[in-house]
């Protein structure tokens, strides 16, 4: 008998069955989806609800439900499958998952990434696919060998039988076809300790491609004919389009075409370059909508005086608001975050072409299916009409899942009449000016303590405007007319559709909100979406109470959190790592922060020095976290590194400025990034768990900023309670 691999004929490759594209074998895998419908893929050959293809050649593809955007989502896929189908991950290619239901998240309903859910989402399902398919191909094998599968195995991408006989997983097509072999319902997964992908360093998948160069984002797509457009964008935010003078733009080269969109005014031209300079010889005649008179700072002390009303009540637990009201001596305080923009490093983009029954659009997308409903709607299309080829995308940080999918429909309306794609790109102007920002906040705290020092009352009135409110996900995300996002991460119990609170005790805990409207700009979710306002109101007032009743800040927590096994397992494992108690010289301090943002318990420990200017450096954070099972550490610190960039970034410096309508900011010179020589020492430390695995992608971005206001406090005395900081004493030293 011949030891040597076996290569059947390929020959009935050139059939097409349900399970064969081409000479492929797609394995695919219903994921658990309420009302979800079955899309029809009789044209491309391809078995509903297909995830993974194997070709002839042993090639392995998966089809990403996912969107990437540096949060490592496509590394994280790969494993789950590679893990149980026995094949080298790193040699897996990719394809973005067209916009079928059969691809939406099993946690939104929808084609969306967001809300640091993909891994909890999509492990189950990723490695049932991938067990599925290599029983698959086992039984396949034991067919073809006339052998029982218990006599079998599998690794790098073959099957092997005891006697020393392979078959690439790719040479078993034949015989799946011709014994009509199909997936079991069920499979047994590979035990966690036997697991050799899984719970590993791995790098990324994309890595290699980003590196050389050869990977597309939305700013690389390149389509025969494609023509580009830039956008005029109203100078006072909101502004419309009363006429326009376009033919000083139509006397320069290369200009085609100008008209007006919903946007604004575009130039279409052979360039991007030129379409820029189109727009710059345009006259147009704006109309403010009556919003001419809007300023950060009206909207600032508007919602100070709100603060100090009654708002729409969310949490009441106990009697916090006669008991501070009693109180001999009361703590209040009034913190005020800004707008905050995204600043994505890709600037916004997109491409369209548009036909009388079909629309393509090339773009990198966080809300896929989203998009493709709005566009639908525009054009008088059929859903199925609008076809989505999502590429990579150089950030978001939530801006590429816009609700109004603005970005796409800038692209969709120029190319509208045009026989050729359009390509539209934001200039890092228009993204500043003409964006979606964290909506500006301010927080009213009124706290007391008992007689041992510990907080007994906590009241805290918020107000800000809604993200959600008017919008298709009102119902779901508003809670007695409270927007959730606003109060997420204030209460102490689950609230709407977030399973969990703060971890904290307070036996007198009452939170209120005010949504006042959405007028002047567009509020949207920023990376962490609530915790980037409510991490700094609430960590640095129990900073403010641990103060006043001479507590250690991290002893108060450990106190606080003693019913919340999870988070106290996490501050105590900070105490340990961060040499809590270690004394520092003077002109520095140390401060903390904890946060649960999508379940996930993290803590942040910081260290800062201070000179006598108000000039600082952040010389390390210590960051502690629980996600559950660790599917990938590198990816996980490398996300805990980014998170932590992006909150420093925006406590340093982030402010959106509205003046008479028009916001102040351009681009990096006055919203400013942080440089490489600002960046900390961070130190990642991954509780060990084998609990369900949850996020990361945003948990680290929410500490850090209260963090380092509290460490600024323990260097100097000084509180700094309107952001950022260094509009109020603090510089962070270029």
């Amino acid at each position: 008998m011949s030891h040597s691999p076996f290569h059947p004929s390929r020959r009935s490759f050139l059939k097409s069955t349900s399970l064969l594209t081409a000479g492929s074998l797609i394995v695919g895998f219903e994921i658990p989806l309420k009302a979800a419908t079955r899309v029809s893929t009789e044209q491309s050959g391809l078995m509903a609800d297909a995830f993974i293809r194997i070709d002839p050649d042993n090639t392995i593809t998966l089809m990403m439900n996912h969107a990437e955007f540096g949060n490592g989502v496509y590394t994280s896929l790969a494993m789950m499958v590679a893990e149980e189908l026995d094949f080298d991950w790193q040699t897996l290619k990719w394809e973005a998952a067209p916009t079928e239901a059969r691809y939406f998240s099993p946690i939104f309903g929808e084609y969306l990434t967001a809300g640091s859910v993909s891994t909890a989402g999509a492990l189950l399902p990723m490695r049932q696919a991938g067990a599925k398919t290599r029983l698959l191909l086992l039984t396949a094998a034991s067919h073809h060998w006339g052998t029982e599968i218990s006599s079998l195995s599998t690794s790098a991408g073959q099957v092997h039988h005891s006697d020393g006989r392979t078959v690439r997983y790719g040479d078993l097509i034949d015989i799946i076809r011709a014994h009509k072999i199909t997936a079991p319902e069920t499979v047994q997964l590979k035990d966690p300790s036997k697991f050799t992908v899984l719970g590993r360093p791995q790098k990324r998948l994309e890595g290699p491609e980003k590196v050389t160069g050869q990977a597309q984002f939305g700013i690389d797509v390149r389509r025969p004919g494609m023509i580009y457009g830039a956008v005029l964008r109203p100078p006072v935010y909101g502004g419309l389009v009363k006429r326009f003078d376009a033919q000083a733009a139509l006397k320069i080269p290369g200009v085609i075409k100008v008209k007006a969109i919903d946007a604004g005014v575009v130039v279409l031209a052979k360039d991007y370059w030129t379409a820029t300079k189109g727009t710059k010889a345009l006259k147009v005649d704006w109309d403010d909508n009556g919003l001419g008179h809007l300023s950060t700072a009206a909207f600032t002390e508007e919602y100070r005086a709100l603060s100090n009303q009654p708002g729409l009540l969310a949490e009441d637990i106990g009697d916090a608001a006669t008991i501070i009201k009693t109180a001999e001596s009361p703590l209040e305080s009034v913190y005020e975050m800004p707008y905050l923009a995204h600043a994505t490093m890709e600037p916004m983009n997109c491409t369209a072409q548009v036909g009388p029954d079909r629309c393509e659009i090339w773009v990198g997308t966080q809300y896929q299916s989203n998009d493709r409903t709005i566009v639908a709607k525009l054009l008088g299309l059929s859903e199925e009409q609008v076809i989505i080829h999502r590429t990579l995308m150089g950030g978001t940080f939530g801006r590429r899942a816009s609700k109004t999918a603005d970005f796409v429909t800038d692209a969709v309306q120029a190319a509208q009449g045009e026989s050729v794609p359009v390509q539209i790109i934001w200039s890092r102007e228009e993204d500043m000016r003409g964006g979606h920002y964290r909506p500006l906040f301010v927080h009213r705290l009124r706290g007391s303590l008992d007689d041992e020092g510990y907080p007994m009352a906590w009241h805290q009135t918020v107000v800000g405007q809604s993200i959600m409110q008017k919008t298709k996900h009102d119902p779901a995300y508003l809670v007695r007319g409270i927007d959730i996002y606003s109060v997420d991460g204030c209460l102490q119990e689950p609230f709407g559709v977030f399973p969990y609170g703060t971890s904290y005790q307070i036996p007198n805990h009452r939170v209120e909100s005010h949504n006042p409207p959405k007028i002047g700009v567009r509020p949207h979710e920023w990376r962490a979406v609530g915790h980037t306002h409510t991490g700094i109101a609430y960590e640095c007032f129990l900073d403010e109470l641990a103060h006043e009743g001479g507590k250690d800040p991290l002893a108060l927590r450990l106190h606080l959190t003693r019913d919340h096994p999870r988070m106290h397992q996490v501050l105590k494992t900070l105490q340990n790592v961060s040499d809590w108690t270690s004394p520092l010289p003077d002109g520095r301090g140390r401060g903390l922060a904890a946060r649960i943002y999508s379940v996930s318990p993290i803590a942040q420990a910081v260290e800062v020095t201070v000179d006598s200017q108000g000039e600082f450096t952040v010389d390390r954070v210590i960051c502690v976290v629980d996600c559950g099972f660790a599917v990938n550490p590198l990816g996980i610190e490398a996300q805990i590194q980014g998170g932590v960039m992006l909150g420093l970034n925006a406590v340093a410096y982030g402010a959106i400025d509205l003046v008479a309508g028009q916001v102040q900011q351009s681009n990096f010179h006055d919203y400013r990034p942080l440089r490489f020589k600002q960046m900390p020492k961070i130190e990642v430390h991954i509780i060990k768990s084998d609990a369900p695995s949850t996020g990361v992608g945003e948990q680290a971005t929410t500490p850090i900023a209260p963090a380092v206001a509290n460490a600024l406090f323990d260097a100097t005395g000084q509180r700094v309670r309107r952001f950022p900081l260094d509009r109020h004493g603090f510089t962070l030293k270029a």
